[in-house]
């Protein structure tokens, strides 16, 4: 997300992780070069070992600039290992190009990068989730105050709220006056926030209300958080379903906010995610067998029925499919109405167990393979349930822009179960449109790796 805390500890935060990538670098050269000893015949050892220093400084230097991000995703740091791999590797090759180094050993070039990749990949993960947990413990982290009890601004404020690994503390909202029904922590007017900034030395203040709205403008509040030594952010008030990666632009002297592009609407990445259910569904499906004689004879021994329960659902483009799961209910007539909810009769203790488990969504393999579903993706609803909350929320329907899923990332970040309040459709269709507009291959596998282990703990909103 931004940068570390202000604090003396947090403003050295990226200078000794960069560090830290500077000694792996070193010592995995040093490996190199023990595993092949004549890695550089005929060259100076000196020479290549201070161009593989020298060559690092260009990625020191962008990852201080670059900062910490306090949210960091399985598949951004592997983009930025490699990335910083590759381009290490441009500066070093171009080096020793140029200096006419000869005599150096391929094979040892490419298990150097190689290592290099892995290493910076878990040296990484190890020192952000140790950073985290130290955050968690109430050190490290960022004083924070929001400017505007706005939806934009309790929006942000959930956000920063949601994992106290990210080191945020909030302190409080400041507005011209406290909205009605504001049940968060409201300070004060806007006139009290430059005392307060001083006095409780506070690092970043989040501006989020509108452009030409009542009160102060955005630049009186950049003044008071100037003086005030603290970081100043501007929050655009974008609709909680635009959650696209935005980039900064200028016309003129305008500054604007581009989105970047929906990377699903790449053909390449379209055929990647294709191949991936292909793969993994293929795999599956040559033990399906066995799990359908297993789990087929249960559900008969249990209830009378049928083993599969068919459906008819919304997926692709809002065409309807029939999705095939491991029955867990006795018949009813409701079936197709009705959602199951905590304590639901209709549901058999086999049932239960299967639900828990996500034994009961294994057929949907088929699916896939068909090519009405994808492995990850949001979940796909029953029709009577799209009639209804396509008209009850904005952008219900842009869920719909991908294959449905097996699993999906609001699965695997709490939000499974009945919907039997509206805010938490409304939060599942948050969790699926920010699923399509930030997918790639590792988000993918990330998620099946969350669903194999919350599987395996057993999932309480699986009712």
């Amino acid at each position: 997300m931004l940068l570390g805390s202000l604090s003396l500890r947090g403003r050295h935060i990226p200078a000794i992780f960069a560090m830290a990538d500077m000694v792996l670098v070193n010592v995995l050269f040093g490996i190199v070069c023990a595993i092949y000893p004549h890695t550089a015949d005929g060259g100076d050892m000196r020479l290549l070992w201070i161009l593989v220093n020298l060559c690092y400084l260009p990625e020191l230097w962008w990852g201080l600039r670059r900062g910490m991000q306090r949210a960091l995703m399985l598949d951004t740091v592997a983009r930025q290992a490699l990335s910083d791999v590759a381009l290490h590797g441009l500066f070093f090759l171009s080096s020793i190009a140029l200096l006419r180094i000869s005599g150096l050993s391929m094979r040892a070039l490419v298990v150097f990068y190689g290592m290099m990749f892995a290493g910076m990949m878990l040296l990484r993960l190890g020192t952000r989730a140790l950073l985290k947990h130290y955050r968690r413990r109430g050190h490290g982290y960022a004083r924070v105050v929001i400017v505007g009890a706005t939806p934009t601004g309790v929006r942000l404020a959930s956000e920063l709220r949601r994992d106290a690994g990210y080191g945020y503390r909030l302190l409080g909202f400041f507005d011209d006056g406290c909205p009605d029904g504001f049940s968060d922590n409201y300070v004060g007017p806007v006139d009290c926030l430059p005392e307060f900034l001083r006095r409780e030395r506070v690092h970043q203040v989040f501006y989020c209300r509108g452009g030409n709205g009542e009160g102060l403008h955005a630049a009186e509040v950049l003044r008071m958080a100037d003086e005030a030594g603290a970081e100043f952010f501007f929050v655009p008030a974008l609709s909680r379903y635009v959650q696209r990666a935005m980039q900064l632009a200028t016309v003129g002297q305008m500054s604007v906010l581009g989105v970047r592009p929906n990377p699903l609407k790449s053909r390449l990445n379209r055929m990647v995610k294709r191949s991936f259910d292909l793969a993994v569904s293929g795999v599956f499906l040559c033990v399906y067998p066995v799990i359908y004689a297993i789990v087929g004879t249960a559900i008969k021994l249990s209830s009378p029925g049928p083993v599969y329960f068919r459906q008819e659902r919304t997926g692709y483009h809002g065409r309807s499919f029939t999705c095939l799961k491991f029955r867990t209910m006795r018949a009813s007539a409701d079936a197709d109405t009705r959602q199951a909810s905590a304590g639901d009769e209709r549901v058999t203790r086999l049932g239960a167990f299967l639900r828990r488990t996500s034994i009961d969504e294994l057929p949907q393999f088929v699916n896939v393979w068909r090519g009405d579903m994808s492995i990850v993706g949001p979940r796909p609803h029953m029709l009577r349930h799209t009639d209804d909350y396509s008209r009850l929320i904005e952008h219900y329907m842009a869920r719909h822009a991908v294959k449905p899923g097996i699993t999906g990332w609001a699965q695997v970040t709490g939000l499974r179960g009945p919907t039997d309040e509206l805010w938490k459709m409304e939060r599942r269709v948050e969790a699926d449109v920010w699923y399509i507009e930030n997918w790639t291959l590792l988000l993918d596998i990330k998620i099946v790796f969350r669903t194999i282990i919350n599987a395996l703990r057993g999932d309480s909103n699986a009712l």
